[in-house]
């Protein structure tokens, strides 16, 4: 089972990546330019995550439960979004980051025990 959820949670860490910059790059590199690019180029984008994240999810499933596939992306979402936040996007570090990320542990708990 640990390398089914280390495979999984490998190809979610790089499906987060695709997708945190597909949902938030434009914000800052296209926004001079019409809303309808800005949604083209993160299509084009989101679909390197897909072809991530499908995959991951089906290797995940045969041996995770869908609920523990849900919590382990949330995770991974969190942890990629704010290091994305703080150092492309130019944001303050929040506590609620932190916050969020012990939530997230109980949920994990809860989940995986």
């Amino acid at each position: 089972m640990l390398k089914v959820a280390l495979t999984t949670a490998g190809m979610l860490v790089l499906s987060n990546l695709f997708m945190t910059y597909a949902w938030y790059g434009h914000l800052k590199y296209l926004g001079n330019r019409p809303w309808f690019v800005a949604a083209l180029l993160s299509w084009g984008i989101a679909l390197f995550e897909y072809l991530l994240q499908v995959p991951a999810n089906r290797i995940g499933y045969t041996q995770l439960s869908l609920a523990q596939l849900k919590i382990m992306q949330e995770v991974i979402s969190l942890s990629v979004f704010a290091p994305f936040a703080i150092f492309v996007m130019g944001q303050p570090f929040k506590m609620d980051y932190l916050y969020a990320g012990v939530c997230l542990l109980g949920a994990v708990y809860f989940i995986f025990r």
